[in-house]
């Protein structure tokens, strides 16, 4: 029977699944944006969300609590001056899966996870008008 045993283990022994989790929050974080299957972007949502609270709370220790998980201080700094912010009004549902396809060599279902209130893109400006010389 399979009673208490929540969460799916990814044929990956805990440290594995751990790690996994760890880079898959750390890429979302930096880039606000991944692509990925959806059972793997279903698992990491609660933890994503977890790091986005202790953003907005911004103590000592929620900053600790984060590093111990994420461990790249410049992906938690720019959690707590940055991204956390951004949220500051919003209480939860702070990513947003979207499936895209189906991957190719596995027929695996793949889903992009996002931030829902992304950064904008400064580079995607408008071409200005050149003056006449």
């Amino acid at each position: 029977m399979r009673h208490g045993c929540a969460g799916r283990q990814f044929g990956r022994n805990s440290g594995h699944r751990k790690a996994l989790f760890r880079t898959l929050v750390s890429s979302l974080l930096r880039h606000e944006r991944i692509e990925t299957t959806v059972a793997k972007a279903k698992e990491m949502r609660p933890l994503a969300e977890k790091m986005i609270t202790l953003g907005k709370r911004g103590d000592l220790h929620a900053r600790r609590q984060a590093m111990s998980f994420i461990q790249d201080e410049s992906v938690v700094r720019g959690l707590f001056d940055d991204v956390a912010p951004r949220f500051s009004a919003r209480n939860g549902g702070y990513t947003r899966i979207v499936r895209t396809r189906t991957r190719l060599g596995d027929a695996a279902p793949m889903a992009v996870i996002e931030l829902v209130e992304r950064q904008k893109k400064e580079s995607a400006k408008a071409p200005s008008e050149k003056k006449k010389s």
